[in-house]
């Protein structure tokens, strides 16, 4: 698989990343836009998942239905979805078939209906899947440290959107959203897979080329600090007690989030940034699992860390074991913390923890979906040889600038502590 890529800027502002990959006769098609949660105010929360729900409502070429019909009839495969700094869509095609996907891509950037009895209808479907969220513990554990992480940050929001805002946004904001974000120069097309890039550069080109692009500027936000540890408790249905820490994690693009990634693997077992995976690495050999897990403190222990535009969260999210209570568990966090921003650690122990983020970044880029996920994903935050150097980052990490990233974000800054206890729980 090669790692030669074509990247075009249209005069509309498109950004177009075409790779070439003859393994099988298959193409994969990703749209992405520059808006998520983090593009978002207070009484909006939620809109750009909202508008990313009301792509699948057609358009006047494409009604609602005919499309996923029309996918699936051609063998293919397609979803969307909305995170903090971005949305994507993507189709996953048989090579012959690629046609529709690129017109029906470029037919809803620009034609959505965005029909007024459709906006109230799924107006109950995205309520109704807030509802359902907030029974589920670890939604609600969440939620809660998130907002206390940040202050002013529209990183404290749910990508889902608070319930009032669901109940109040209108099918004009809903409109104007989309008219404002879902255009050629706040977009990256990314296409891998079993074609010619001159041919599908020229398909592109002639799709988009006469439509008009504007340059949306990002939102800049004030970096906001965790200076001191702040406590949360949530209380709930369920059976299970939840303990989360969360520390402010380094952004996508900072030299700082390799040696954070190795600290990730090391501490809870490596996190996967692709939401395809592709394989699974244990995590029994981390230094949380076998302090807590193995000795009957926890039943399970996770780490998150994820490639952000702006400095995110890393949350260590452990199960508590029936027999314990929270406080236990936490002190045996901290003795296995304090060790780690005491003294390096040993080069075997990095290169172990390397060599498993590294299995679980190649899990994840192995087949032509993963693949078009990176061209685009990687565009987000940073720039393709982001990914492609992904791997050769992570090989350089040594124990003294292991030692200091921890000190820095784990050390020497505050941490949101969230527990939910069951009610009627201890």
């Amino acid at each position: 698989m090669t790692d030669q890529i074509t990247k075009t800027r249209l005069s509309n502002g498109l950004t177009i990343l075409l790779k070439e990959i003859h393994t099988s006769p298959i193409i994969s098609h990703w749209v992405w836009y520059r808006v998520g949660s983090r593009y978002e105010v207070p009484g909006k929360t939620g809109i750009s998942h909202w508008v990313e729900h009301m792509q699948f409502k057609g358009t006047p070429r494409y009604p609602a239905g005919i499309l996923d019909q029309a996918i699936s009839r051609d063998g293919g495969m397609w979803n969307a979805f909305t995170h903090l700094d971005w949305t994507t869509f993507f189709e996953t095609m048989p090579a012959d078939k690629i046609d529709l996907a690129l017109d029906l891509e470029s037919d809803r950037m620009f034609n959505s209906r965005f029909d007024s009895e459709e906006v109230d209808s799924e107006r109950t479907v995205i309520i109704s899947e807030r509802e359902g969220s907030e029974n589920e513990p670890l939604f609600k554990l969440d939620e809660a440290v998130q907002q206390s992480a940040f202050s002013h940050h529209p990183y404290r929001n749910e990508v889902i959107g608070s319930m009032q805002d669901l109940h109040t946004i209108q099918r004009d904001d809903l409109y104007a959203h989309y008219r404002r974000y879902y255009n050629p120069a706040n977009a990256v097309v990314a296409v891998a897979g079993d074609f010619e890039s001159s041919r599908m550069l020229d398909a592109l080109t002639g799709i988009y080329a006469s439509k008009p692009g504007q340059v949306v500027e990002p939102p800049s936000y004030p970096q906001d600090l965790l200076k001191e540890e702040k406590r949360v408790e949530v209380s709930g249905e369920g059976e299970t007690t939840f303990l989360e820490i969360a520390y402010r994690a380094p952004a996508g693009n900072n030299p700082d989030f390799f040696p954070f990634t190795i600290f990730d693997s090391l501490l809870t077992g490596p996190t996967s940034l692709n939401m395809f995976g592709g394989g699974g690495i244990s995590n029994k050999t981390s230094r949380l699992y076998r302090k807590l897990v193995e000795t009957e403190y926890a039943i399970s222990v996770n780490g998150s860390l994820q490639a952000t535009f702006d400095p995110f969260l890393y949350t260590i999210t452990i199960t508590v074991h029936p027999k314990r209570k929270p406080e236990e568990v936490l002190t045996r966090v901290d003795e296995v913390l304090q060790s780690l921003l005491e003294s390096p650690v040993s080069t075997a122990e990095i290169e172990r923890a390397s060599k498993q983020a590294r299995a679980l970044f190649a899990y994840g880029s192995e087949n032509i979906t993963n693949q078009g996920f990176w061209l685009g994903y990687s565009e987000m935050f940073a720039e393709y040889s982001w990914f492609l150097n992904y791997v050769d980052q992570l090989t350089r990490v040594t124990p003294d600038n292991l030692l200091k990233c921890a000190q820095e974000y784990i050390g020497n800054a505050g941490r949101v502590i969230g527990i939910y206890t069951p009610k009627g729980g201890k």
